[in-house]
């Protein structure tokens, strides 16, 4: 599906930004469906850059895994591109920026993987994007030679948005042969299928330019190719929450309940018939239990294990501590996915158990915008700057 780039667009990122669609729109008609290419979605030039490569490549001691080399559809062994950092920095798996260049001189394709922990513009974007899609988001940068394929056509198992940075880039997307994929199922389980609807009529066969967007659905076949320049898009993978993996948080609830069942601790009788005559017993109260179950503890749990909160300066939040006031300014730290379950907030950072008198002004504070300490509490504020769940936003 193609959309203009004139269509209205909503507050956030994923409207104004990546699909200029308001978010019902794009949940309703496309999220999960059916790619969507968007032409002139946006500037990215404050997200990424040609300079950004070069940097990261050469004077940032990135490690393996931070970044893959990958030529003629396969990925090039890590040792290949790494070397001993030197004197001080010992470490044999630092990028060797001599044979990366090498590489790509080669026609190998460079591909920065995580950038949301090494290159702040990103970080900050995805955060913004995961917390409006209530999905983890990580980001990748794909830097390809002119005339040159990275990878064959296969399908992911995350949703994608690819950003056009530099260059352009000829995409041919085909229509799933596994529609939906999970997390454990990769298209090489699907090898001779994929291999097959590739050679078959495309779905979509573009040209992306800068400023373009392309968004696939998990499950959806598609290859890339750079045209006659450098090529460099991001693509932000969307590692999307799925019904099965809330029946498996289901199960796993019930299982816990199951536990306090004397009844289902007890040992199968013995003989060789086995279980046989118990299992229409185990499966009442199997079904039993996943009435009563409640998967919210476990699905919050596991949203915040999937991403990291906001970056936190310890010293800027030591001199926040130390110039602490009754007129500071505090907020809470973005992307930190606090949850209040009673008396106890859960965070990405641990969780704290807080005293009833405090809990209004904590609630207050979970809106997210600023307030000043005094009208908080100085104490409960200096708590919370300490334990990295709120951070300064100035004086007033």
């Amino acid at each position: 599906m193609l959309q203009d780039a004139g269509a209205t667009a909503d507050a956030g990122v994923l409207g104004p930004r990546l699909v200029h669609l308001g978010r019902a729109e794009f949940a309703r008609d496309i999220w999960s469906r059916v790619p969507l290419l968007t032409r002139d979605a946006s500037d990215f030039s404050d997200l990424f850059s040609p300079a950004a490569v070069d940097e990261l490549v050469s004077r940032r001691g990135l490690r393996t895994p931070f970044l893959r080399v990958a030529k003629d559809g396969a990925t090039l062994p890590a040792a290949s591109f790494t070397s001993s950092g030197g004197v001080g920095a010992t470490i044999a798996d630092q990028l060797d920026d001599t044979a990366v260049w090498r590489a790509f001189a080669d026609g190998a394709t460079l591909v920065l993987q995580a950038l949301q922990r090494t290159w702040e513009p990103v970080t900050d974007f995805v955060s913004r994007l995961g917390t409006e899609l209530g999905h983890p988001v990580q980001a990748n940068a794909y830097v390809t030679p002119p005339q040159n394929r990275g990878f064959d056509s296969h399908y992911d198992v995350h949703d994608v948005f690819v950003l056009q940075i530099t260059g352009t880039k000829r995409w041919l997307i085909h229509e799933p042969v596994h529609p939906a994929p999970l997390r454990d199922q990769p298209w090489t389980d699907h090898r001779a299928a994929v291999a097959e609807a590739a050679e078959g009529r495309a779905f979509l066969d573009t040209v992306l330019h800068p400023g373009d967007v392309l968004y696939l659905p998990r499950g959806w076949l598609h290859a890339a190719e750079a045209q006659g320049d450098v090529s460099i898009h991001l693509t932000l993978g969307v590692h999307t929450w799925t019904r099965h993996a809330l029946a498996e948080q289901l199960a796993e609830a019930a299982l816990a309940l199951l536990a306090d069942d004397p009844r289902m601790r007890a040992s199968l009788p013995p003989g060789p018939d086995g279980p046989a005559g118990e299992i229409d017993d185990v499966r009442a109260r199997l079904v039993a239990a996943l009435a009563e179950a409640d998967t919210a503890p476990l699905f919050h749990r596991a949203r915040r294990a999937q991403a990291r909160p906001a970056p936190l300066g310890p010293l800027t939040q030591l001199a926040a501590l130390a110039d602490l006031a009754p007129d500071t300014t505090v907020r809470l730290r973005d992307a930190l996915e606090p949850r209040l379950e009673g008396s106890r907030l859960l965070t990405r950072v641990g969780w704290l158990d807080i005293p009833a008198t405090d809990l209004p002004a904590l609630t207050r504070l979970l809106d997210g915008a600023a307030h000043a300490a005094g009208d908080l509490g100085v104490d409960l504020v200096r708590r919370l700057l300490r334990a990295g769940v709120l951070v300064p936003a100035g004086r007033r």
